[in-house]
């Protein structure tokens, strides 16, 4: 039930601030929150990470759906045995799923956390969860896989 009620919060989080991003800011703007460290920036990425696959919208409202019923398998499974495995698949599923929202709502995702200390491509709350998701299943794979529990 715990990962149930997370990645309702993930995904509740991630469309709320998708929500106020939209409402409040024009595309394009930049709204700085903490100068030469952190800005929100209203973008729209129709592609996958650091904007790959552009266009490819019909491949990721296809393969998405495929990835979180086994993201989700594989959480059902695993629910009772190691925490950090079950956790990350968790993030995983809601990060796919709150850009699946977007997808099928705007036929884009909208991004909007910039570091401005780094160049890095701007990103939302789904992308950090998968991000992290992806993050600690590793860690159970090279550290706990072998375990039991």
């Amino acid at each position: 039930m715990f990962y149930l009620i997370l990645l309702v919060v993930v995904v509740g989080c991630d469309q709320l601030v998708k929500s106020w991003i939209t409402t409040h800011l024009a595309l394009q703007q930049i709204q700085t929150l903490i100068p030469n460290v952190f800005s929100l920036t209203y973008l729209r990425n129709d592609g996958a990470a650091w904007s790959i696959l552009q266009g490819k919208q019909l491949f990721f409202l296809i393969l998405t759906p495929l990835v979180i019923i086994v993201l989700g398998y594989l959480l059902f499974k695993a629910r009772h045995q190691n925490r950090w495995y079950a956790l990350g698949l968790t993030l995983m599923i809601a990060g796919a799923l709150g850009n699946f929202i977007d997808r099928l709502r705007f036929g884009y995702v909208v991004d909007m956390f910039q570091l401005d200390f780094i160049n890095f491509p701007i990103f939302n709350l789904a992308d950090s969860a998968l991000t992290v998701g992806v993050i600690l299943v590793f860690v159970y794979l090279i550290f706990f896989a072998d375990e039991k529990g």
